[in-house]
């Protein structure tokens, strides 16, 4: 809830750990800190309501109001913040001699009794702010805050769509015409030789024409059906106007005499009225589930081949339906034909003066999204040819007096404005990276949980409850979702331009984040208090001043692809909650460069993906509050034994290239995510005292140690918290001896089981009662029997399956084994029977000898049996030309009599 209540989310909890722990308040203090809280509590639930108001809505003296309060509330976490700090993170060594630890520990007590008089000073400063903030939403009548009613009565831009001219749609062709086809297809006669209502969604994000595409199929089909009826719903639909909207469409003497009639009087209507009728009917713009499904109540199901479209951005609304049609961008030839017709050229010629390259770079900026171009071409329509490159340059989509550039915007605000608040803040964090990067998922919501925008709930570990974040936002289409290939999993996310443009406006007018170095995402704050500070491909050559406010009052700083050039960058940030530092290059000795971290107290998270850091000091172990430290592809070759006493880190990754020591890693009692770069046997010792580990990983260079993965497995089955293991040799697969690995009983939590060894035959412990909940496996066998496919068939959530074998792989029957299967991936070809593997997608071949490429060769016709197979990949090592010549004709002769137009990869 950052952005609508700055700090309060965080703090209140922070306030209630100060009066719950031993921290010896005085007396006094303690009821300041209580009526502060209670204060503050009042405070916050005003602060919401003001949220739910878009901001262009919003009375100018409670805009005030709400950032003065924000502020009040981040500098009151800062006094929390410090505070704690300077009493536990202070606490002596453990390993100290006890005199030594003596005079600490009464050096400690009074340095915490001097801050706790400093609190309370602080403390009666912010009851005065908060005594004046309250008298002020008392004044200004906060709590029955609503949207100007000048800003409200403006018009829905979407309702253009529905009555554009035929002529103007470009590229609905296809898209029509496949939705059509789903709509009528159905298995249509079942039992009573009657037709089956069907309901088909359209998803997709703000922009990419849903409405439009759903007109154009009702104008097509509406013929065909005796009632029909064309309905937009929005964010917060009135149920009762919604049904007199489709009653009047139906039957307009009925709609005349249910004026008075309340909503299920109104239902009852409606159904009476649909009876043995087959109708059509579109549900435009459905937000949630819950007024969905009361509409349904209406729609009755006469089995008279009736049919309702449905568009929605909710994915989790779409799913409702019986079939989903997931919007796709327009093809680059349909692009380009929209941008010249909407610029009134049409599709005539182009001459050879005009800008071709920059008008391709503008469409390849737009992303195929028909709303993106169509703003885009009316922003450029009234320019010359010669000024688009700097329109291009400078452009956000976002300003000056252009309807079109504020219908766009409106449309977005609309999903913007649906989230709860505390996605909102996740979403606009996003604007600290520059367009077209793609955001890695797990460092983002490591992020978020460092910011404090996760928030703990019972049962769930904050990564959990960030990671439903993060699907959340992608089920709403604000983020795109970017897969590992050939393997389902969602590794990374990227942010189209338009939502970019949206969100960089969105954090100057919340002054959220300040972004440097970037002329397409620079967006300075409306007020000079800075917290987040983003830069972006510059040179970081300057000497910070200290006395500099708004270096010091920084909470988090991310740098992206820039260069370091000056030693003590860090010696200007005081409170520092977040330092990313990803792909930077340091000039002259990067071992220097980080030479002020350890007195940065406050930090949560330290990442430092991508650059040549080869040293951290020892200094820090005195970061007791870090959770996250991420090593990844960084020249740093051992790690301080200091990091040991970090014993709130959450998450560790270290770079390939590290060789230190870890003895000291089972103090990290609260580590939740590990990745190492090869394991030791005083590893494996301290590997059981983790019980907090949900991801454990390990990518090696070389391992032929049996008794050691034994031991590292037989470790791993304390850990019952476990979600995913990956362990990878990346130069082999080595080869593990049966006779010294046991049956493991591992995490029933267990997602993902990446094991790149061979084992000598199929694990007996990996079955489907083991790990109920597998969706992703990775093993080696020596041998492969039926019986083992029949095994991995039984996984009832498997997505992805990597089997590799030194022998073969008998026939893959059918009857309903691998039902999700979509991925599979093998080094040695098998025949797929009638039935086998229904929902597989892609099937990725590693040929790596002329006796497995001749039985490739016999066995790859069987795809033919593979009903919803759509790629075909097929890697060739170290085989002779002709092995490669006779399995690449098998293939492309398999795949001519595939009823399916299936995508051919050959390596």
């Amino acid at each position: 809830m950052e952005l609508a209540t700055g700090a309060m989310s965080s703090l209140l909890p922070k306030l209630a750990e100060l009066l719950q722990k031993e921290y010896n308040l005085q007396t006094g203090l303690k009821k300041d800190v209580q009526s502060l809280s209670r204060e503050l509590e009042r405070i916050e639930v005003a602060l919401a309501k003001v949220a739910e108001v878009p901001l262009d809505q919003l009375d100018k003296q409670v805009r005030l109001w709400a950032r003065n309060v924000k502020q009040l509330s981040y500098d009151m976490e800062d006094i929390v913040d410090s505070f704690m700090v300077r009493v536990e993170g202070s606490e002596p060594d453990a390993d100290l001699k006890s005199s030594k630890r003596f005079r600490k520990k009464i050096a400690n007590f009074f340095k915490k009794g001097k801050t706790r008089h400093q609190i309370a000073d602080k403390i009666q400063d912010i009851k005065v702010r908060v005594k004046e903030v309250t008298d002020l939403r008392d004044r200004y009548k906060v709590d029955d805050v609503h949207a100007n009613q000048a800003a409200t009565n403006t018009i829905d831009p979407r309702m253009i769509n529905l009555f554009k001219d035929q002529k103007e749609l470009v590229g609905i062709e296809e898209p029509r015409k496949d939705l059509i086809k789903r709509l009528m297809e159905w298995g249509d006669v079942v039992s009573n030789s009657k037709l089956q209502l069907k309901i088909v969604s359209i998803f997709g994000f703000g922009g990419l024409g849903k409405t439009t595409l759903a007109k154009a199929v009702y104008d097509k089909l509406q013929e065909e059906f005796v009632c029909k009826a064309f309905i937009s719903v929005g964010q917060k639909p009135n149920l009762k106007k919604v049904f007199m909207d489709i009653l009047r469409q139906l039957d307009k003497n009925s709609y005349l005499n249910a004026t008075m009639l309340d909503e299920v009087q109104l239902i009852d209507e409606l159904r009476e009225l649909l009876e043995n009728k087959r109708y059509l009917i579109v549900i435009d713009d459905i937000w949630d589930k819950s007024s969905w499904n009361i509409m349904k109540c209406a729609l009755i199901d006469s089995n008279c081949g009736s049919r309702i479209i449905t568009t929605t951005r909710i994915f989790e609304v779409a799913e409702e339906a019986d079939d989903v049609y997931k919007q796709k961008p327009l093809s680059s030839a349909t692009s380009k034909e929209l941008f010249y017709t909407r610029l009134s050229i049409g599709k005539c010629k182009i001459t050879s003066g005009q800008p071709i390259e920059i008008s391709e770079k503008i469409l390849q900026k737009c992303g195929g999204v028909p709303l993106a171009i169509i703003t885009i071409a009316s922003l450029l329509a009234s320019k010359p040819w010669e000024d688009w490159s700097e329109v291009y340059d400078s452009i956000g989509f976002g300003d000056g007096a252009n309807i079109h550039v504020d219908n766009t915007r409106k449309i977005l605000l609309y999903s913007y404005y649906d989230l709860p608040c505390y996605l909102r803040a996740c979403l606009l964090h996003l604007s600290i990276y520059p367009e077209d990067h793609e955001i890695q998922k797990d460092t983002l919501i490591w992020k978020w949980v460092a910011e404090g925008f996760v928030h703990e709930k019972p049962g769930m570990g904050l990564f959990e409850i960030g990671e439903r974040y993060f699907n959340e936002l992608i089920n709403r289409s604000l983020i795109q979702p970017v897969e590992e290939p050939y393997k389902s999993i969602i590794y990374a996310c990227g942010v189209h331009d338009l939502v970019l443009d949206m969100i960089c406006h969105l954090s100057k007018e919340e002054n959220f984040i300040t972004v440097h170095g970037s002329s397409k995402t620079e967006h300075q704050p409306s007020q000079s208090n800075v917290r987040r500070l983003a830069v972006q491909n510059i040179a970081m050559d300057e000497e910070p001043n200290s006395d500099n406010t708004e270096i010091r009052q920084v909470r988090s700083f991310n740098a992206i692809m820039c260069d370091v050039k000056r030693r003590s960058f860090l010696s200007g940030f005081q409170g520092l909650r977040i330092l990313s530092m990803e792909r930077c290059a340091f000039i002259n000795d990067s071992s220097y460069h980080l030479e002020n971290l350890g007195r940065l107290l406050q930090l949560r998270y330290l990442g430092l993906l991508g650059t040549p850091i080869r040293k951290l000091p020892k200094e820090i172990g005195n970061l007791r509050f870090l959770q996250v430290l991420d090593l990844r592809l960084t020249g740093i070759k051992e790690l301080p034994e200091s990091v040991g006493r970090l014993r709130r880190l959450k998450c560790l990754r270290l770079s390939r290239g590290f060789k230190g020591a870890l003895g000291w890693i089972g103090n990290l009692v609260l580590i939740e995510e590990l990745l190492l770069p090869y394991v030791s046997l005083e590893i494996v010792k301290e590997l059981a005292k983790l019980t907090e580990l949900r991801e454990y990983g390990v990518c090696c260079e070389k391992f032929d140690d049996s008794i050691l993965f034994n031991d590292m497995m037989k470790s791993l089955e304390h850990l019952q918290k476990l979600q995913a293991i990956q362990f990878e040799c990346y130069t082999s697969w080595p080869r593990v001896d049966q006779a010294n690995c046991v049956s493991y009983v591992l995490s029933h939590h267990l997602r993902r089981l990446e094991l790149w060894v061979a084992f000598e035959k199929l694990p007996a412990w990996i079955n489907s009662s083991s790990l109920p909940n597998l969706s992703h496996l990775s093993v080696g066998a020596g041998a492969v029997e039926a019986q083992d496919m029949e095994v991995l068939g039984r996984f009832p959530e498997l997505v992805y399956l990597h089997l590799e074998t030194l022998i073969s792989i008998p026939d893959i029957v059918g009857g309903g084994a691998f039902p999700k299967l979509r991925y599979y991936h093998t080094n040695a070809s098998a025949r797929f029977l009638q039935g086998a593997m229904p929902s597989l997608e892609c099937v990725v071949y590693y040929i790596r000898d002329e006796c497995s490429g001749a039985k490739f060769e016999r066995d790859i016709g069987s795809i033919g049996n593979l009903p919803c197979l759509d790629e075909v990949r097929l890697a060739f090592y170290r085989c002779a030309s002709v092995t490669r010549e006779k399995g690449e004709a098998a293939l492309r002769q398999a795949v001519e009599v595939h009823p399916n137009n299936i995508t051919v990869t050959v390596i």
